[in-house]
């Protein structure tokens, strides 16, 4: 039986200021096993967004508890949760956020380093990275001679580098056209596969052919 990976409870969050405070999320409770491709579903401005920065740890400012394979990330000091995060966590934002002057194999080795490996074994495992997204090709190419898939494939290949237990994708297919969306999510399935947990937050249900698991969230609350 599978290990579960991710364990929310009562995660809620508000915005603004006094009688103007917006809540963005409200007693949301979310589980997910290891190796489960979870596809989080819901329009702009439902939250889902703000509900993958927290799983992230990448927002601390909430209420409720998270866990990612037994670790409370919100017991963690600043310290301990950023060196969670570059450890154990890849993330693919709606943006790529490549270097556009470094090539592809810098960009996705710039992940080891992040973590503290160097030389040899950060170009060898770069290079793994982008064969396994089928970018070898491109490897010298700079970032912004790449096209648009391209570029996605480069940051879900810098995502995975390290080999993280937990992989977080924000709209990863918002600006892509359908066949290269069909392949970015085709690739996101494979990460899964592999045995990372995965979790997808889109307004494009068509990726949820893909997923073990379809949820959907309105207005900072889990509905389906």
């Amino acid at each position: 039986m599978s290990e579960q990976a991710i364990r929310a409870r009562g995660l809620a969050k508000g915005v603004g200021v006094g009688a103007r405070r917006r809540t963005v999320l409200s007693g949301v409770d979310i589980d997910a096993s290891e190796g489960e491709l979870l596809v989080i579903a819901g329009r702009s401005g439902s939250g889902k967004t703000t509900l993958m920065s927290i799983l992230g740890g990448l927002d601390p400012d909430h209420d409720g508890e998270v866990a990612i394979l037994g670790q409370r990330l919100d017991l963690l000091s600043a310290a301990a949760r950023r060196g969670f995060i570059r450890e154990s966590i890849g993330w693919v934002f709606q943006a790529s956020g490549l270097l556009p002057d470094m090539t592809a194999e810098e960009n996705v080795a710039l992940a080891l380093y992040m973590t503290g490996l160097y030389g040899r074994e950060a170009i060898r495992r770069s290079r793994q990275a982008l064969e396994w997204v089928d970018l070898a090709a491109r490897a010298n190419h700079r970032a912004h001679e790449l096209s648009g898939g391209e570029q996605q494939r480069v940051a879900l290949a810098r995502a995975i580098v390290k080999e993280p237990l937990l992989l977080l994708t924000d709209e990863p297919t918002s600006q892509l056209d359908t066949e290269t969306a069909r392949s970015v999510m085709s690739l996101i399935r494979d990460v899964a596969d592999s045995g990372t947990t995965v979790v997808v937050a889109t307004h494009d249900e068509t990726a949820a052919d893909r997923a073990d698991r379809l949820i959907h969230i309105e207005d900072g609350r889990i509905v389906d």
